[in-house]
């Protein structure tokens, strides 16, 4: 009798799936965002703002802490490597803990699923606008530790702006590809997306930095050069990622086919949120197990 009062009580009560399950286990709801709920475009914003300006604020401040208190002069090798680290760690932890809800926090990455049509361009001028004014987390680094190591400023050498247009182009296409085949729609919420975009920004940062910044984002470019009041080369760190980007959107299209309609779904919603959705929905008497 006990045995069957147990069945009863499962099949009245399942157990929960999708995001019931995840909030079951975590003990609360993590960060998300409906990306078709017009009501949750505000934190899709301020995830955004956070993540840029995070990444601002780590890189003109490691840079800046690097030059006043890192003990002596390092080499424009060992300063680039240790900023690309400490960048690529940030980009790990923010697109963990963001992705779910939004995690571009690159210009560049935003206009390229503008161009594959997984945004309306309304939210893409609005993630621009936020992009550029979070780049300021670079005022608040030089605020507490002054310009010191030029705050992390991407600068290309003398006379080869146009070769550093080219390099920004080729470093950020990758990135962009990369980004493009590895996420469904414009959320950065895939298991290994974190990981993918922390290793290559080390990896190409690492090896581009001495050369010309390596920015790979022009909102990442930006922050430090208005920090330095000194914009003059940042139109090289706005055309050379920019181009990246359209680059691998037709790119991404050759490899993948044109977006099908369970990415753009995806896109919008993501399973886990299909998941709760079902397991709110009453299950018809005629389905239920006998």
């Amino acid at each position: 009798m006990r045995h069957i009062l147990r069945g009863q009580q499962r099949r009245e009560n399942p157990p929960p799936i999708g995001k019931a399950a995840l909030i079951a286990s975590a003990g609360g709801q993590r960060g998300y965002a409906d990306w078709t709920n017009p009501d949750h475009r505000l934190r899709r914003l301020l995830s955004e703002c956070i993540g840029m300006a995070g990444l601002t604020f780590i890189l003109s401040g490691g840079a800046a802490v690097l030059a006043r208190y890192g003990g002596h002069s390092l080499e424009p090798w060992e300063s680039g490597l240790v900023l690309s680290v400490m960048s690529g760690l940030w980009l790990v932890v923010a697109v963990y803990f963001l992705g779910d809800i939004s995690a571009h926090f690159n210009p560049a990455a935003t206009l390229a699923f503008a161009l594959r049509r997984d945004m309306e361009w309304k939210m893409v001028f609005a993630y621009w606008v936020v992009q550029f004014a979070a780049a300021g987390g670079s005022l608040l680094a030089r605020s507490f530790f002054g310009p010191e190591g030029k705050l992390a400023a991407t600068l290309p050498q003398p006379g080869q702006h146009w070769q550093a247009v080219g390099f920004e182009a080729v470093l950020t296409f990758g990135l962009i590809l990369m980004i493009l085949n590895l996420a469904d729609g414009p959320k950065l919420n895939g298991p290994f997306v974190p990981l993918a975009v922390g290793a290559y920004v080390i990896a190409f940062a690492t090896m581009g930095g001495p050369y010309e910044g390596a920015a790979m984002n022009p909102a990442r470019a930006f922050g430090p050069d208005v920090a330095l009041a000194n914009l003059s080369t940042w139109w090289i760190y706005l055309i050379g990622p920019s181009i990246g980007a359209v680059l691998a959107v037709g790119v991404a299209y050759v490899l993948r086919g044109p977006a099908k309609a369970e990415e753009a779904t995806a896109a919008e919603g993501t399973p886990l949120h299909r998941g709760a959705e079902e397991q709110e929905a009453p299950v018809p008497s005629s389905r239920r197990p006998s």
